[in-house]
């Protein structure tokens, strides 16, 4: 495994971090039992692994919290979140001390390392900072966790509005953004500001169902040149990213998709989500690999750098 610093947090972190979300949910959304997941997280710990992502939202905080009992608490850098809400559901302050509380349970952990806002949409922004933050920071003197965190919505906010002002302050130490192949708006927009500032950079949807799932990248590429957004001379509608799999590049499109953000400037932590103990490994694997190829790189960020809102889709939606 390969470790770096977050940002100025001085967390020593796995490259590669299980997030315990997404569509897979460690097993959990494919119908794996308690016990099956469990084992993912243990196997991603054996392996190097020390970042795990969790949220209140995601069901698993006590899963994690079973497969870290024994272990060194040094050994494991823990992250979690809050979900703050939007419009007449917005999560009061009392409701969020509760969550962190709550979580701090679910994990069997006094402190944790890692606390987000979770999902502050742009219209929650200036209530997430003006009326939740002062509360959260009260919390995080009383020794309930060590840095406070922020992530985006990214169905909801593809510009990053949100982290697009908070990476403007120090109020901040850790952001989770969405990050891909064919939506690399962070690279310009983002990431300059976190490395300025020194602010940590979680990543999300590096592999998607845009990347993973058979017809799905063709589908919505071809979507893009109909809109005129892509130029059907310069893609190939039937293997769109074909270029990078190559001897000496890439092995797969979701092996170019880990390397790609693990090797973008700006990126420290690259959050993979899985069930399955072969595809952890093989998640590790690309994660761990080298970077792409300079030409294969270039050619990525000039055919898809000026691409927004692309793969940020919920199950069963095709999104452009």
């Amino acid at each position: 495994m390969e470790y770096t610093t977050l940002g100025k947090t001085g967390l020593k972190v796995s490259v590669a971090g299980l997030g315990c979300g997404g569509f897979s949910r460690i097993g959990q959304g494919a119908g794996k039992s308690e016990a099956e997941s469990v084992a993912i997280v243990q196997q991603a710990l054996d392996l190097g692994v020390n970042f795990i992502d969790t949220s209140a939202a995601y069901g698993t905080e006590s899963i994690v919290g079973q497969a870290i009992r024994g272990r060194d608490r040094d050994e494991v850098v823990i992250s979690t979140k809050a979900t703050v809400g939007r419009g007449d559901g917005l999560k009061s302050p009392q409701k969020m001390v509760a969550s962190l509380d709550q979580s701090l349970q679910n994990l069997g952990v006094d402190c944790m390392d890692v606390f987000h806002l979770h999902g502050v949409a742009p219209e929650s922004y200036a209530y997430a900072c003006e009326t939740l933050m002062p509360v959260m920071l009260r919390e995080q003197e009383k020794g309930k966790f060590r840095f406070l965190g922020i992530t985006e919505v990214p169905p909801n906010d593809a510009g990053h509005v949100s982290l697009a002002q908070a990476v403007q302050t120090d109020c901040f130490q850790v952001i989770m953004i969405a990050y891909h192949m064919l939506h690399q708006s962070a690279r310009k927009f983002i990431f300059p500001h976190t490395l300025e500032r020194g602010i940590g950079v979680l990543i999300m949807f590096a592999v998607r169902l845009l990347f993973s799932e058979p017809g799905r990248l063709g589908y919505v590429v071809g979507k893009l040149v109909e809109e005129g957004q892509l130029n059907s001379d310069l893609v190939d509608l039937k293997d769109p990213l074909g270029f990078l799999i190559h001897d000496g590049g890439a092995r797969s499109v979701i092996d170019a998709a880990y390397r790609y953000c693990r090797h973008s400037a700006g990126s420290d932590v690259v959050l993979f989500g899985t069930g399955n103990p072969d595809h952890l490994k093989d998640n590790i694997n690309s994660i761990l690999s080298p970077p792409l190829p300079e030409a294969d790189v270039e050619r990525l960020e000039t055919l898809f750098g000026a691409l927004t809102d692309v793969g940020l889709d919920a199950p069963g939606r095709v999104k452009r």
